[in-house]
């Protein structure tokens, strides 16, 4: 859990989520739509991955990233707990 909100801190992580959440993309995608080094973005897909936040897939030449619902719906729960 710890690994998850470390990767939650992150505004552009969170950035990169919202935009898995809309479709799948690849790093290069991801990439264009910020303005920060591929490296450093390549950096923010590893913390993600680390949390389990998001997957990978490798589709010919390219690595297509997806959100993992599971684990975000499993985080959800967790909070809820705290409601009741």
């Amino acid at each position: 859990m710890n690994d998850i909100f470390k990767a939650l801190n992150d505004a552009t992580r969170r950035e990169i989520l919202d935009l898995l959440k809309q479709k799948d993309l690849s790093a290069g995608e991801i990439a264009d739509a910020f303005n920060i080094s591929k490296p450093s973005i390549s950096h923010h897909l590893d913390i993600l991955k680390r949390a389990d936040l998001i997957t990978s897939e490798k589709n010919g030449q390219f690595i297509i990233y997806s959100i993992n619902t599971t684990i975000m719906e499993d985080v959800l729960q967790w909070i809820l707990t705290f409601k009741q």
